[in-house]
């Protein structure tokens, strides 16, 4: 009866390690985030069919950008074997949650667009609203945008629109730092 316990034991420990350890890795783009994902290409590059390409980035890049990069997250867009410009993909936190967003950029590393894609609160949806996204437009690799001044604030919505700002910051940053790196 003892070995019986004791193998239990030993299962439950591998199985626990297990779930613990697949909490862990990346996800896929989930289909809802990639149907949205898909939507936002389509009308900012006004484009019907196009290829997403995920860049990889080496650790030793990775380990200089304010953002995690590669993990299907960062992404070229072309259409026809022709770049029409790059996409980030990330999570923001809200007061409670975190939302899904992307940046769409121009070839010339200036963005295009951004956009809130999955929002999970039920408050703070105003910086969905692409009056307020549209303040990040033009702005380039290398900018640095500060609430409350360059952007707006959004009574309401603080800390999702500090968040956005914040990782639009990190985003630009570590763009500034892969062009550096001749990565894009």
């Amino acid at each position: 009866m003892q070995k019986v316990n004791k193998f239990k034991v030993v299962i439950g420990v591998v199985l626990g390690a297990a779930f613990f350890l697949v909490g862990f890795v990346q996800n896929k783009i989930s289909p809802r985030l990639q149907q949205k994902l898909n939507a936002a290409v389509q009308t900012t590059f006004e484009v019907e069919n196009f290829d997403l390409l995920v860049m990889p980035v080496s650790g030793t890049v990775n380990t200089k950008t304010p953002v995690e990069l590669g993990s299907e997250n960062l992404f070229e867009v072309k259409k026809n074997d022709s770049l029409i410009g790059y996409i980030y993909l990330g999570r923001a936190p809200s007061m409670k949650n975190v939302f899904d967003y992307v940046v769409l950029f121009n070839p010339d590393l200036s963005i295009k667009k951004s956009k809130v894609l999955i929002y999970r609160e039920d408050y703070g949806r105003q910086i969905g609203s692409q009056r307020w996204l549209k303040q990040f437009i033009g702005k380039k690799s290398g900018d640095h945008l500060t609430y409350g001044e360059d952007v707006d604030a959004i009574s309401g919505a603080t800390i999702s629109a500090k968040s956005m700002t914040k990782a639009t910051n990190e985003v630009l940053e570590s763009f500034a730092i892969l062009h550096a790196e001749k990565v894009l």
